[in-house]
């Protein structure tokens, strides 16, 4: 793996749609073969996908406040 986040592309900004299953088929794996590699965009990934988990147990009331 990589630890330095100037080396190639990286998927920071696909991850979002990644965790919410919105990317096309062909896109997914992409990222999905990059976050293997790439310990900046894993770290991220991680980040994200527990942002997502704990926006999923508000409740709409909350979103009102």
């Amino acid at each position: 793996m990589t630890a330095d986040p100037g080396e190639g592309p990286h998927m920071r900004q696909l991850l979002g749609a990644y965790v919410l299953h919105a990317l096309p088929d062909a896109e997914a794996f992409r990222v999905a073969r990059h976050l293997q590699d790439c310990d900046r965009c894993a770290a991220d990934y991680a980040a994200v996908v527990e942002a997502a988990d704990l926006l999923s147990l508000l409740t709409e009331e909350d979103l009102l406040e």
